[in-house]
């Protein structure tokens, strides 16, 4: 049965539109007919996962100088979550392309994911003086989608037209999910924004898991949805205080079990089954909050025994290395050429210091080439 005819009503309802087609016109949050049931299994999932967030923001704290290591979460999340979309960048070909390193083998897409990745810091920096709201959301759309495929669907404006959800080559007749149309889809928004910052007696996890499945029933946009919406999740996590800093990939999980998420997404409309999305929801927070945290573990372990080997072993050079070592974490794909200008040494000097962090399996050179040859600090990357 087309499952634009099983609504059960309470997520919302299909609605025959002029061109014969059925489109879905969500209710407003929080579900009431019948009200959300947090039922002991979900209390013991959210009490499990607020745990793990706050192991996760103590870890994060506990970091020497946590600016460094933060924009490492926020690339994994950004090539995760646009993998979801199809890109095929890698964590690696970010790295190379912000270390401005051509290789023409790398997917063109890479500029998605660095889009990603400056719309996520924009939203973060910009919370300190615009709640999330629909205006933010659009400012964040206009950073997601400059540049990029899709820039010629209106970056940063809310569609004015119908869109639909399906395989390549569907129709609105035959899509998966036809969002509301383009009339509906300002009142829905401020209806969300409404529930953002209501005053309704719901955990966080709860709230933020709801305005996610929300957001993408809503569509608002002509592409970048599925990316705008995970980014919601961070930055309602930041804005709510569960996290300090913007370390969680929940990307991670939603990509593993993407084929789940989508049907979950669905049944929230078909079957107004809000209560399975939330478990799966916070069960995903919970997984990649202990992943987070065990990874935060490891940087400070590899940091401690990376200046140990430089203390121990680099004489003289030990103060320029350890100065590069904490670049690294920033910058994890250097050349030559950065590294002197770095330390303000001579091409020789920073080239003799390369090298012997190359001896020491600190840096692996990456591109084979005799002369403008790129590093990456392997063991770093390698945790993520």
């Amino acid at each position: 049965m087309n499952n634009r005819l099983r609504s059960s009503g309470r997520a919302g309802r299909y609605v025959r539109q002029p061109l014969d087609y059925s489109a879905f016109i969500p209710n407003a949050l929080p579900p009431l007919d019948p009200p959300l049931s947090i039922d002991i299994e979900m209390q013991d999932l959210l009490s499990d996962a607020d745990r793990a967030l706050g192991r996760l923001d103590g870890s994060i704290q506990t970091l020497p100088n946590a600016d460094l290591f933060v924009l490492m979460y926020i690339r994994k999340e950004a090539v995760l979550s646009s993998q979801i979309e199809g890109t095929q960048s890698s964590l690696t070909d970010v790295l190379e392309a912000e270390a401005n390193l051509l290789d023409a083998r790398r997917p063109g897409d890479v500029v998605e994911v660095i889009n990603y990745i400056d719309a996520l810091r924009y939203g973060i920096d910009r919370l300190a003086s615009l709640p999330v709201s629909t205006r933010l959301i659009r400012e964040i759309h206009e950073h997601l989608m400059s540049g990029v495929r899709g820039q010629e669907r209106n970056p940063g404006e809310v569609r004015t037209s119908q869109n639909w959800i399906g395989q390549g080559g569907s129709t609105l007749n035959n899509a998966i999910f036809v969002p509301p149309p383009a009339h509906e889809v300002g009142p829905a928004l401020s209806a969300l924004e409404n529930f953002v910052h209501s005053n309704e007696r719901l955990p966080v996890l709860v709230r933020i898991g709801l305005v996610h499945a929300q957001f993408e029933t809503i569509h608002p946009f002509l592409d970048g949805n599925g990316r705008v919406g995970r980014l919601l999740i961070t930055l309602l996590l930041c804005e709510r205080q569960a996290l300090s800093q913007p370390v969680l990939y929940i990307s991670h999980y939603l990509k593993a079990n993407r084929q789940r998420y989508y049907e979950l997404l669905q049944g929230v409309r078909d079957e107004g089954a809000w209560e399975a999305w939330l478990k799966f929801f916070i069960e995903g927070i919970r997984t990649v909050s202990d992943e987070a945290t065990e990874t935060a573990r490891k940087i400070v372990s590899l940091r401690e025994a990376h200046r140990k080997l430089i203390t121990d072993t680099f004489a003289r050079a030990a103060a320029s290395a350890l100065t590069l070592l904490e670049d690294l974490f920033k910058h994890p794909v250097v050349s030559v050429k950065y590294v002197a200008e770095l330390l303000g040494m001579t091409q020789a000097g920073a080239n003799v210091l390369v090298r012997r962090m190359v001896d020491a399996g600190l840096l692996f050179e990456i591109t084979g080439n005799a002369r403008n040859r790129a590093f990456r600090y392997g063991p770093y990357v390698d945790l993520f």
